[in-house]
C-alpha cells in the first residue's frame, strides 16, 4: 500500500453511502470501504462466516477507487450460492474462493485482510497473514463483529486497535521492515497513529477520525 489517501478514503465513504445497504450497521461498511481505498489497496481479501454481506460490497466499492481486486473466501457452497444473490451484479467484480482461509497463500499477497470474527480459526487466519513474507508496505488487518472474539486477536504482538463502531472492530498492521543505511539494522516502516473516537451529542452519530503521530512526538487525548 502506498501513503494514505484522503481523497481516495472520502470518495469511497460517499460512494459506500449511496449502495443499498442489506446489513443491520451500514457505519461499518462505509468505515471498512473508506480505510481501504485510503490505505491504497490493490489486493483485498475477505474471509467470510457465512454469505458475503456488505462488508464485502464496502471492498468492491473500494476497489473501484483503487483500481485494486476483491477476493471473497466463504465455507462452503451453499454459502457461496447465498453470497452471489446478496451482492446482485457486484457478483462479477469478485473472485470467490471456498475453503479455509488460513491455508490459502493468497492471504501473503493481500494489502487489506478482512476477518468475520464469528469464524471459529479467526486466529488462525490471522497468524497464516502474521507469518508470511508480508507486503512490502504492510498489511493491514480489520477484524469485525469483533465484540465477539474471544482476546486470541490481541496474542499477535502487533500494536491492535478497538474501535467501537457497529458490532467493534479490530484493526491491526503489520508492517515491513527496512533496512537503516545509517544503523545497518532493521526498523519498522510502519508509522505511529491512533484513532479518535468522537460522538455527536446532538445527533448520535460516531465520527472517527485517524491521526498519524510523527516519531518522537506524543499527542494528548
Amino acid at each position: 500500500m502506498a501513503c494514505w489517501s484522503a481523497e481516495n478514503a472520502t470518495k469511497a465513504y460517499l460512494n459506500t453511502l449511496k449502495m443499498d445497504q442489506k446489513a443491520k450497521e451500514p457505519a461499518v461498511a462505509e468505515f471498512i470501504s473508506a480505510l481501504a481505498a485510503g490505505n491504497n489497496a490493490q489486493l483485498m481479501v475477505v474471509a467470510c462466516s457465512g454469505a458475503a454481506d456488505s462488508t464485502t460490497l464496502a471492498l468492491v466499492t473500494a476497489a473501484h477507487q483503487t483500481g485494486g481486486h476483491v477476493v471473497c473466501i466463504v465455507p462452503g457452497q451453499e454459502e457461496l450460492n447465498a453470497s452471489k444473490i446478496v451482492l446482485g451484479i457486484a457478483t462479477s467484480q469478485v473472485q470467490f474462493m471456498v475453503g479455509e482461509a488460513q491455508e490459502l497463500m493468497l492471504l501473503n499477497q493481500a494489502d487489506f485482510v478482512l476477518i468475520d470474527c464469528k469464524l471459529m480459526n479467526h486466529a488462525e487466519i490471522l497468524k497464516a497473514v502474521q507469518g508470511g513474507d508480508g507486503k512490502p508496505n504492510g498489511t493491514l488487518v480489520v477484524g469485525y463483529n469483533a465484540f465477539s472474539c474471544k482476546g486470541s486477536w490481541w496474542s499477535c504482538g502487533s500494536k491492535t486497535q478497538l474501535l467501537p463502531i457497529g458490532k467493534g472492530l479490530l484493526v491491526t498492521r503489520f508492517g515491513a521492515t527496512i533496512t537503516s543505511p545509517k544503523y545497518g539494522s532493521r526498523m519498522s516502516k510502519t508509522r505511529s497513529s491512533r484513532w479518535v473516537v468522537k460522538v455527536d451529542k446532538c445527533t448520535g452519530e460516531e465520527h472517527v477520525y485517524r491521526i498519524r503521530v510523527p516519531q518522537g512526538k506524543v499527542i494528548q487525548a
